[in-house]
């Protein structure tokens, strides 16, 4: 993530209100990513699709299918995406970005074929009711929403920040127009114009890729060689993201909280809409969080390890280790304060929302704790990368594997509890999490120092 750290920083040095803007403004859209924003754009082309397209049922269709292939294609690429960071950071750490493009090809190649291999039967025989234009729109899809994931990788390391929100804004407002104007096609058409505008996006991305990197082959396979492969990696990204969606998952398929949408996918008007909105308020928090991990923390860790490893005072790592120390709690501290007012926001319209939705207000304290999720989930993204940057596998497992399974059983006890705890799964799991992480970050960074003092002091018992 060198590349937007230096970008970042760069911006935030003019000391401008301008410069302090634009910095956010940059973070907020490379750390929300394609996820958020498409659930923007699936709000904005339901909110004036309707009415229009007939029958009506055709706009929440198109909004459930979509929501499905974000999640799965999210969840299937997890497996690999962390790890396919893991090695571009360490390619480019050893000068061989020559290898990264290879690899990227790879990755593609494969991820392309196992996700058109896995929806095409799910299309072909889940959706008997459905035309065969439907079924082919939901394989491109979830094919091209598949490779958008994987290509996100590059997108914190390129200087090309310009470009990137440009890139952003032409893929979404493509989304959005293409969606509204083949609105005559009913289903299809939606489904069209979400594809079309995912397609542009993934091509520009892909252009911006091939330009940014060195390359001598097309394709190659070593990252999955067992020199370089993280098979923990894998598990951390799969359980992450399975983890997000299990509540959602659990409350579509339980009989008293889903209904049936189109086909095998269901939907939970209940949570669905009170979650959607809740992540609105994430893009100010994941904006802050990676201005604070990519300046401060990133710059203090390099001087850090660089010193243990050239043999630097003593007084200097304890400096660096103290002020990354300080740049966790107060990145912490911050990002709970934009949060708290992103969600006093939300909370304060959070009626009209609903009324201009057509929602009961009973679902405004499902909304607002939501929101308190939301909040703790940044914090634990937060948890997540420091712990990257430590090289601490096994505890980014632990975490990551405790959420999951503490989601999925807390979700489970709200369910059989009744409406009054919908939501509680979700949060007390996230609350859980959290509070371990921090202190297990705590522990960790109070190593740190002993680390040092090892280092400084081998050499004198040799």
């Amino acid at each position: 993530m060198a590349g937007i750290g230096f970008e970042l920083r760069r911006l935030l040095r003019k000391d401008t209100l301008l410069g302090l803007i634009r910095a956010y403004a940059y973070a907020g859209v490379i750390s929300s990513g394609p996820w958020v924003l498409s659930i923007i754009g699936i709000l904005i082309i339901g909110i004036f699709s309707l009415g229009i397209v007939i029958p009506n049922a055709a706009v929440t269709q198109f909004q459930v299918t979509v929501t499905y292939l974000i999640a799965v294609s999210l969840t299937l690429t997890g497996i690999v995406q962390l790890a396919f960071t893991r090695f571009c950071a360490d390619r480019s750490f050893e000068k061989r970005e020559d290898l990264i493009l290879p690899n990227f090809g790879g990755i593609t190649l494969l991820v392309t074929i196992f996700a058109g291999l896995l929806s095409l039967p799910v299309a072909m025989f889940l959706f008997p009711e459905q035309n065969i234009l439907f079924r082919v729109l939901l394989i491109a899809c979830f094919v091209v929403l598949c490779n958008i994931w994987i290509a996100t990788v590059f997108l914190s390391g390129m200087k090309q920040y310009k470009a990137i929100l440009l890139l952003y804004a032409l893929g979404y407002g493509i989304t959005v127009v293409a969606a509204l104007l083949l609105l005559f096609l009913g289903l299809e058409g939606l489904l069209l114009g979400f594809l079309l505008g995912q397609v542009t996006l993934l091509a520009g991305m892909l252009v911006l890729i091939v330009r940014g990197y060195p390359a001598e082959s097309v394709v190659s396979f070593a990252m999955f060689s067992k020199k370089y492969l993280y098979p923990s990696l894998m598990l951390v990204g799969f359980f992450y993201n399975a983890g997000v969606w299990a509540d959602k998952a659990m409350f579509w398929f339980y009989d008293g909280t889903g209904s049936d949408v189109i086909g095998p996918l269901r939907a939970s008007l209940i949570y669905d809409i009170p979650v959607f909105l809740s992540y609105l308020s994430l893009i100010p928090g994941m904006a802050v969080f990676l201005v604070r991990m990519e300046t401060d923390f990133v710059e203090y860790y390099s001087n850090f390890y660089d010193a243990v490893r050239e043999g630097g005072s003593l007084s200097y790592i304890e400096d660096m280790r103290n002020r990354m120390v300080f740049v966790i709690r107060q990145g912490i501290f911050q990002i709970l304060k934009i949060q708290a007012i992103s969600a006093l926001v939300i909370m304060v319209a959070g009626a009209q929302i609903f009324h201009a939705l057509g929602i009961s207000e009973l679902y405004l304290p499902l909304l607002k704790v939501q929101l308190i999720a939301t909040a703790l989930q940044v914090v634990f993204l937060a948890i997540i990368n420091v712990f990257c940057y430590l090289d601490q596998r096994r505890m980014l497992v632990l975490l990551t594997g405790l959420f999951f399974v503490l989601n999925v059983i807390f979700t489970g006890i709200s369910l059989y509890l009744g409406p009054q705890f919908f939501g509680f799964g979700f949060l007390l799991a996230l609350a859980v999490c959290v509070l371990l992480g921090l202190w297990l970050v705590s522990r960790k960074m109070a190593e740190l120092e002993s680390v040092s003092y090892t280092h400084l002091t081998l050499p004198t018992i040799y």
